[in-house]
């Protein structure tokens, strides 16, 4: 029997970082994102003897054990090591050895949510396999269990949550681990046109995001009120960003997104660089209304709004920065299993 699970990358449209603890434990954060068409994907092989096998295909690495109650945490594919941990932990020993592969559309660091959509991949399939009843909250809360208390890898609560369930979502953050996830109800023309203006643009780099969270998290801390208030604004972007979608406000998303720019790099040091403050002002010389940082920042991916036919423009002045466009859609549908 071989079982599969999949779950959706993000895109942040709005208040990113007022996910991340302290600040939404204090203060209350709001995020605005949305899922599109890359996908972490895992798969679990029954075998009939007594081993784990574990391989990241994309990633080129893998590891073999013995069946064991707890699998050894030791900076090799650590992330499914401690999905298996938890599932152990929580759910008693599983009844066979298996073999679990995983791959994801987009490179580690990118900032599309790749680290914990893959966890809550690895989740699913293991849910499909055990048969597990975990709803969307257990599922997301359990991956965010995995990676910020048990593996203690920094980071907001955001990507757990938008691969889990999928689609546009405005999220509420709120202190001892409290997520309200509010789907909205966009009308198609207003999507298809966000689809058709937003590009989304890989910088060929990646970062350590852990390192960008914990500045800001020390910044919130510490209360440096310069990052605190950019933190402020940005929440307040997220209800801007969901105004505006909601009421096919699409000519506004562009100065929205700029908004955001400006004040999440006030967030912490390195958000930005040189070169990503330099794409960003080429970008908007060429067209473009704004645009944003994906993720924590320092590299990965960006976002920029070009209104009208301004896309192919955008796209011409970025050709010779040595990164590339990726086509993508929104979906809707979040964490999927099944069994063949």
């Amino acid at each position: 029997m071989i079982y599969r699970s999949k779950a959706p990358l993000r895109i942040g449209l709005a208040g990113g970082g007022t996910d991340v603890s302290p600040y939404c434990d204090e203060y209350g954060g709001a995020i605005l994102n949305a899922t599109i068409s890359l996908y972490a994907y895992a798969t679990i092989e029954i075998l009939t003897d007594p081993s784990v096998l574990i391989e990241a295909i994309d990633r080129d690495e893998r590891c073999a054990h013995e069946l064991a109650d707890m699998l050894p945490v030791n900076g090799t594919l650590d992330l499914a090591k401690g999905v298996y941990n938890h599932i152990v932990r929580k759910y008693g020993k599983v009844p066979s050895g298996f073999k679990l592969t995983t791959y994801v559309d987009a490179p580690a660091g990118s900032g599309l949510g790749t680290s914990s959509t893959l966890v809550v991949a690895i989740l699913g399939v293991f849910a499909e396999w055990l048969k597990l009843p975990l709803g969307e909250y257990d599922i997301a809360d359990a991956a965010y269990t995995i990676e910020r208390e048990e593996l203690n890898m920094a980071g907001g609560k955001q990507d757990q949550y938008a691969a889990t369930f999928g689609g546009v979502n405005f999220m509420e953050f709120y202190a001892s681990n409290k997520v309200i996830v509010n789907p909205l109800r966009i009308k198609p023309q207003y999507l298809f046109e966000l689809e058709n203006n937003l590009l989304l643009y890989f910088t060929a780099t990646s970062r350590l995001s852990s390192t960008i969270i914990e500045a800001q998290s020390k910044n919130v801390t510490d209360k440096n009120q310069t990052s605190i208030d950019a933190m402020h604004h940005l929440k307040e972007q997220a209800q801007m960003m969901k105004e505006a979608l909601l009421k096919g406000q699409v000519q506004e998303i562009g100065a929205i997104l700029d908004y955001g720019f400006r004040y999440k790099k006030q967030m912490a040091q390195g958000i930005s660089n040189n070169k990503m403050d330099e794409l960003y002002e080429v970008a908007l010389k060429a067209g473009a209304t704004g645009g944003k940082i994906s993720g924590a920042g320092g590299g990965g991916f960006m976002m920029f709004y070009c209104p009208g036919n301004k896309r192919y423009d955008v796209k011409k002045a970025l050709a010779n920065f040595g990164g590339d466009f990726r086509d993508y859609q929104f979906i809707e549908k979040g964490l999927s299993s099944w069994q063949v």
